[in-house]
């Protein structure tokens, strides 16, 4: 028990220190402080595709190295969680302060609540987290399709469909994490899974706030 608590400890350590990179890196760019770096950057087009693509890959990069190379996973989640305060900060510049609050207070106790759900429930997620994993595979399609429509209904109901499956892959994966180390936490690098760990809920947590986020905003026009 002892280690497991260190082992959870860690892990939603450094997903709480990921996501504070990331609102401080948003709030420092939506500022004055930081508005012209956003506008120099927003200028350049070969700077803006070099970080999108980075922030496409990176997760990938520490899914897969987390294990073998834990320091530099870890490195590589926090860059990659200043890299999300910059896009991040984008997109909060057409919602009111309010409405940021409202969504953040929102998905933490969402989160929190599935959190404790997958840490402490007996029933076995497995299938849950299997159809809300191929549930997301197919919302993304028909996100991807909605572009070019451009309807904001279809916007609305996909961001309440997001917000159901990242609730259920929140619950999945807080206790996927749980049962990984109790069957290999004496193999393999307790850090590395840490690492692991972190950076799947920290991507909970986001897309629950981000989801959130559009449907109290309105999808983006409530700032005047």
């Amino acid at each position: 028990v002892y280690g497991l608590n260190r082992f959870l400890t860690k892990m939603y350590g450094w997903m709480s220190l990921a996501i504070l990179a990331s609102a401080a890196t948003a709030y420092w760019l939506a500022t004055a402080n930081g508005g012209q770096l956003l506008q120099n950057l927003a200028a350049s087009r070969g700077t803006m595709l070099v970080g999108l693509i980075l922030w496409f890959v990176i997760p990938f990069i520490v899914s897969f190295q987390a294990m073998k190379r834990p320091t530099l996973s870890l490195g590589l989640l926090f860059f990659y969680s200043i890299l999300s305060g910059f896009v991040f900060s984008t997109i909060c510049l057409a919602y009111t302060g309010t409405t940021i609050f409202s969504a953040f207070v929102s998905a933490s106790a969402i989160f929190i609540s599935m959190s404790v759900y997958g840490l402490v429930t007996k029933k076995n997620l497995d299938k849950w987290g299997t159809q809300a994993t191929a549930a997301l595979f197919a919302l993304i399609i028909a996100m991807v399709i909605n572009i070019f429509l451009r309807s904001s209904m279809i916007s609305f109901v996909f961001s309440i469909i997001a917000i159901v499956i990242f609730t259920v892959l929140t619950g999945y994966d807080t206790q996927k994490m749980k049962q990984m180390y109790n069957n290999y936490g004496d193999q393999v690098s307790t850090t590395g899974l840490a690492v692991f760990g972190a950076l799947q809920l920290y991507l909970d947590f986001v897309n629950l706030f981000l989801q959130l986020l559009q449907i109290f905003g309105g999808n983006g026009n409530n700032r005047q």
